[in-house]
């Protein structure tokens, strides 16, 4: 199995490129050609090692999300001429990500459990535990970072007054978020997951916002398995979670939390292939659906292929 963890194409009308985290993306006039590539980050790092498979399950993932998702607000997708491509419309994007949480886990129950209670100017509830149910989903907004650099929690207030948004965009971008988070968690509870948090990135296409990027994918969101989640939680065990999670947690069990001075730990072949179980795994989990593999023998001629049939 090959990884796919750099590109450099040069499509028919190509006017620039920008690498990102996992995503390589071809600017095509006012076109876009997204590439998932099997690079996985965490805790703003880029790993040494591509787990197989990974731009697949994101961009099929996605696009399955995107399409279930177009009455609630527009979006960026137009086609996916290839297992690891979205070609959708230009956005302009904003530059934050808004953050929803449902649940009380991950960086934010960190930073409970050191005593902070309030995140991105929303108060949180004394006396929660991990992994508890908030009344009601959270917005705790960052902003979007460059490569290397961190996330930053932001506010509602902030964002306003720094006019990363206008009142009446911030207004739109906090509704499409809660809608969206609402149809998902639905899906998800179908299929016996709980979607515990997520992030969706908006941008703007002739003046209108447009949802952009992926959503729901496990790189973007956290998932607990439904069934045993109450008894866990009664008890104080860890949930059965699908998400990146577990990647961060294997590094950080590893001595490796992105500081300066800390080494990636050794990616076994062992290691990239539970990864990768653990994404097909959410695939099936969230879609219901049997992971079709793609040829892997040479993914980027593949892809290349793929791509200019479809620019015809």
């Amino acid at each position: 199995m090959n990884a796919l963890t750099h590109t450099d194409y040069h499509f028919p009308g190509q006017t620039g490129v920008y690498h990102g985290k996992v995503r390589d993306v071809y600017h095509l006039g006012q076109q876009l050609c997204m590439v998932a590539t099997d690079r996985i980050s965490a805790f703003d790092v880029i790993l040494p090692e591509g787990i197989p498979y990974k731009g697949q399950v994101l961009t099929q993932i996605a696009a399955k999300f995107l399409d279930a998702t177009a009455d609630i607000c527009p979006n960026w997708k137009r086609a996916c001429p290839d297992p690891q491509v979205t070609m959708g419309v230009y956005c302009e994007g904003f530059p934050i990500e808004m953050i929803v949480r449902g649940y009380l886990c991950g960086s934010a129950w960190r930073a409970y459990k050191s005593g902070v209670r309030e995140i991105c100017g929303v108060r949180l509830p004394e006396g929660m535990r991990e992994n508890e149910r908030f009344p009601e989903p959270i917005i705790t907004p960052t902003t979007k970072a460059e490569i290397g650099e961190h996330d930053e929690d932001i506010s509602k207030e902030e964002i306003l007054a720094k006019g990363l948004a206008t009142p009446e965009e911030y207004a739109i971008l906090e509704r499409y978020t809660l809608a969206l988070f609402k149809r998902g968690t639905a899906i998800a509870a179908k299929q016996g997951l709980i979607l515990v948090d997520t992030k969706y990135e908006f941008g703007k296409h002739d003046g209108e916002i447009y949802l952009m990027d992926e959503i729901h994918t496990p790189d973007s969101s956290r998932y607990f398995y439904a069934d045993g989640y109450a008894e866990r939680f009664a008890a104080g065990e860890p949930q059965r979670q699908l998400s990146k999670e577990f990647v961060r947690e294997w590094l950080m069990d590893n001595g490796f939390q992105g500081k300066e001075g800390q080494k990636v730990p050794e990616m076994t072949p062992e290691v990239v292939q539970r990864i990768a179980d653990r994404y097909i795994e959410l695939y099936e989990r969230i879609t219901g659906e049997t992971f079709e593999r793609a040829a892997t023998d040479d993914v980027a001629e593949r892809i290349a292929r793929n791509v200019e049939a479809y620019l015809g």
